[in-house]
């Protein structure tokens, strides 16, 4: 299996579900209604009706390159060491989707299943339409960014800064919306606050990771990543990685694809000084 070529050939079906995805964006949308305060309920509100074709579009097209041993979020407990699995992400930053923000990415990414029933994701494409660009990552290969204007595409390995100290950073964060969680981040803020050169909050959580990767931010946190995160940070997972970024849970430990986690990805430089300031959940 070439996960560079597959990779390559993923990026591409995934601008394709970008310009429908993109041109829909441009239809107003009216928040749903929660029917209720829990997180399947709140996670629906944000939904459009485009997200369930564009994931279609994507699982018809890629099972045609190659079906692998089956998808992700089907597969469930059944994951099976030695197998891979293609993990397709609905819609990430689908808040900004729906009010008309251009920072919202389609994720792709392939998770291997290792002798030690670990997963870990070893192909990664995120694609933001509105932005025109195109992260591409294999295990073993790299990372690129893909850059389309009406010149035709501009191709280019990425890294991350060396910018050493919070002082001279420029950081950024994530939150959900979820109280609590909002709140924990939120004061992670404020702990920070004066110490790096800015701080920046875009969003989606992709996307922030992406950025870590290619030098636009030195660093990006993230409290309480749920299951349906999965997709958007393993695909961005891969591209921090093949770009030679530190990616991991805010107490140093490894991500875990089967639990909620606490996400930090930075230059590796600037990690020391950062943790003192990643509050604990209380």
């Amino acid at each position: 299996m070439d996960l560079q070529q597959i990779a390559m050939q993923v990026a591409k079906i995934a601008q394709d579900a970008g310009r429908h995805a993109a041109q829909d964006q441009l239809t107003p949308h009216v928040l749903k209604a929660a029917s209720a305060d829990d997180e399947e309920s709140q996670k629906k509100k944000y939904s459009s009706d485009i997200d369930e074709t564009v994931v279609r579009y994507l699982r018809e097209k890629i099972t045609e390159i190659n079906p692998l041993d089956g998808f992700w979020e089907e597969v469930g407990s059944e994951r099976v060491p030695g197998q891979y699995y293609w993990c397709i992400g609905h819609i990430d930053g689908s808040i900004n989707y729906m009010r008309n923000m251009p920072e919202w990415t389609i994720t792709v990414s392939v998770f291997e299943i290792g002798d030690d029933a670990q997963a870990t994701p070893i192909l990664g494409v995120v694609h933001a339409p509105a932005l025109h660009v195109t992260y591409v990552a294999a295990k073993g290969y790299g990372a690129i960014r893909i850059r389309q204007s009406a010149l035709g595409d501009k191709r280019e390995a990425i890294m991350p800064t060396t910018t050493a100290s919070l002082k001279d950073s420029v950081l950024c964060f994530g939150m959900s919306y979820f109280p609590s969680e909002s709140m924990r981040a939120l004061k992670t803020v404020s702990a920070l606050a004066g110490l790096p050169s800015d701080i920046k909050r875009m969003g989606p959580a992709s996307l922030d990771l992406c950025k870590v990767a290619d030098g636009t931010y030195d660093a990006y946190f993230e409290p309480s990543l749920h299951s349906w995160d999965v997709p958007a940070v393993s695909a961005a997972a891969v591209i921090v990685w093949e770009a030679q970024g530190y990616l991991r849970q805010w107490d140093g430990s490894p991500i875990s694809w089967y639990q909620t986690n606490d996400v930090i990805a930075s230059n590796g430089l600037v990690i020391n000084e950062l943790q003192d300031y990643l509050l604990p959940q209380s």
